[in-house]
């Protein structure tokens, strides 16, 4: 379903990031080619388009976003495949879990090692 998610709100990214450059801040851009007798929509209708196209994409973006965030963090939570991780982790975690680890024992200045004569 993530997947889905993921894909629509690239495409939404591509969409955001074209009207955005289309816009003028001056007034011009995609309002400039329409200054011709036969208008389609008009200067400031087209304005008002690319205005409200950007205002729906940027929160349809901050919509698909959260809507992510959720089904990744609630497919994460109720899927039994962790449920053997999650107890290794809480198991090592715990401070009693790992035995303490002591140092060899060197020996004593000016003693010979113990060899083991048998192997040749």
């Amino acid at each position: 379903m993530y997947i889905v998610l993921i894909i629509v709100t690239v495409l939404v990214c591509a969409l955001l990031g074209l009207i955005v450059l289309i816009q003028n801040p001056k007034g011009g851009g995609l309002a400039s080619n329409f200054s011709s007798s036969s208008q389609l929509m008009g200067v400031q209708k087209t304005g008002d388009f690319l205005e409200k196209g950007t205002w729906v994409l940027a929160i349809g973006l901050m919509v698909l976003t959260l809507a992510i965030n959720v089904s990744v963090k609630g497919a994460s939570s109720t899927s039994g495949d962790n449920s053997g991780l999650r107890d290794k982790i809480e198991k090592a975690t715990k401070p009693g879990a790992i035995a303490p680890v002591t140092a060899p024992t060197l020996p004593a200045a000016g003693t010979a090692p113990k060899t083991d004569s048998t192997k040749k």
